[in-house]
C-alpha cells in the first residue's frame, strides 16, 4: 500500500476543511495510506476514516524549529512515504518537506495575489476565488489523484453518548436543536451580542438554542445569555472537542461567524447559516456544499470596501458598525425557511 504524508498543521477551520478533502480521497482511493500530521487536539476530525494514520505535531516543544522538524522528520521516515501533500505551504512544512529528498512533493498554492486584489480598498477585483477545498484537490490532483468532491460522502449524525443527553436534558426532546456559535478570532467579523441574543429571545421560544464557545470570556458571556432563557444552554467549557462534534452532528441547524464551527456543522452535512463581516464568502472559505442563500452579509451598497481582508484581521475607519446592518430578524427568519 502507497502512503502519502498530508500535512495540514493548524487552524481549525481549515483543517476541518482538508478533513473533507481527506474522506473523498480514501472513498476515491482506497489502496493509499494517508499519514495526517495536525495538531494532538485535532485527530477526532479523522478518526473515523478509513486509511488514515494520524501524526499529533508538538510545535511548542518537541517539534519546535528546525531541530524539532527534523526529529519530525525522523519519526514520518520510518513510515516509507511516497509522496507528501503540502496542505499548508508555511516555513514549518516547506522545511519539513525539505528533509524528504527524492519524494514527489506538492504544495497548495493559496492564491495570496488573487485574495490581495480581492481585498485592497482601490480598484478591488470583485469576483469568487477558487475555494479552499478545491485548492486542496489541486493538491492531489498534481501528484496524479484526481478527487471528484461531488461523490464525497460526509460522516452521519452520531448518537448522543448518556453523558451528552444528560447534558441537554434540561431542553428537553420535543424542540429542535439550533447551534450558535457568536464569536469568531476577530471583532470585525463577529456579530454584535446585544443583537444576537434578540435572535436567541426569538428562536428559544419555539428551539432548543445551543451556545457554543471557547475562553473564559466567552464562557462568561455565553453563560450571561444562558442564565436569561429557559430553553438556552451553554455548552462552552463543559465538553471536549470531540464531544462537540457528536453534538454537532445532532444540529438541525448551525449560526456561525466566518469561524470554524461553520465548517464543523458542514462536515456533518447539518443546514449552515454564516453571518459575515469584514470578510466575504469569495475569498473562498465558504462552509462545504452550504447554499449560497445560507450566507448572510453586511449592507455591501453602504460597505463597498467589504472584503477588508481575508481572515478580519483588519478594520477602517467608518466600518466599526457594519455588522448593524444585519437585523435579528433576518437571522430569524433564515432559520425558519430552512426549518420548515
Amino acid at each position: 500500500m502507497k502512503r502519502i504524508l498530508v500535512i495540514r498543521l493548524s487552524a481549525l477551520g481549515d483543517v476541518a476543511m482538508a478533513s473533507i478533502t481527506v474522506r473523498a480521497f480514501v472513498q476515491q482511493f482506497p489502496t493509499i495510506e494517508l499519514i495526517i500530521i495536525s495538531k494532538p487536539f485535532l485527530k477526532p476530525l479523522f478518526a473515523d476514516i478509513e486509511n488514515v494514520t494520524f501524526h499529533a505535531v508538538d510545535t511548542k516543544n518537541k517539534h519546535k524549529g528546525i531541530i524539532g522538524i527534523y526529529k519530525l522528520y525522523k519519526e514520518l521516515k520510518k513510515c516509507k512515504l511516497d509522496a507528501i501533500a503540502d496542505l499548508h505551504n508555511v516555513l514549518r512544512s516547506k522545511i519539513l518537506t525539505f528533509f524528504f529528498i527524492g519524494l514527489k512533493k506538492s504544495q497548495i498554492d493559496k492564491g495570496r495575489s488573487e485574495k490581495k486584489a480581492l481585498t485592497r480598498e482601490k480598484n478591488k477585483k470583485f469576483y469568487q476565488l477558487k475555494t479552499s477545498h478545491q485548492r486542496y484537490v489541486d493538491v492531489f490532483d498534481s501528484l496524479g489523484f484526481k478527487i471528484d468532491l461531488s461523490k464525497v460522502q460526509l460522516p452521519k449524525k452520531i448518537a448522543l453518548p448518556i453523558d451528552l443527553r444528560q447534558l441537554l436534558e434540561p431542553l428537553g426532546q420535543s424542540k429542535k436543536y439550533i447551534g450558535i456559535a457568536p464569536f469568531a478570532n476577530y471583532t470585525s467579523k463577529t456579530y454584535p451580542i446585544d443583537l444576537m441574543e434578540k435572535v436567541i429571545e426569538r428562536l428559544e421560544k419555539k428551539y432548543s438554542v445551543i451556545l457554543f464557545g471557547g475562553g473564559a470570556e466567552q464562557i462568561n458571556q455565553l453563560t450571561i445569555l444562558e442564565e436569561k432563557f429557559k430553553n438556552v444552554i451553554c455548552i462552552a467549557g463543559k465538553i471536549s472537542f470531540n464531544q462537540e462534534l457528536i453534538l454537532i452532528s445532532n444540529l438541525h441547524c448551525m449560526i456561525s461567524m466566518d469561524s470554524a464551527n461553520a465548517h464543523f456543522a458542514a462536515l456533518y452535512g447539518i443546514h449552515t447559516i454564516t453571518i459575515w463581516g469584514t470578510t466575504h464568502p469569495f475569498a473562498g472559505f465558504y462552509p462545504f456544499n452550504q447554499p449560497k442563500e445560507n450566507a448572510i452579509l453586511p449592507d455591501l451598497i453602504k460597505y463597498p470596501k467589504i472584503p477588508l481582508s481575508v481572515f478580519g484581521n483588519k478594520e477602517i475607519p467608518g466600518y466599526e458598525n457594519l455588522m448593524r446592518t444585519i437585523e435579528p430578524k433576518t437571522i430569524v427568519q433564515k432559520v425558519e425557511e430552512i426549518l420548515s
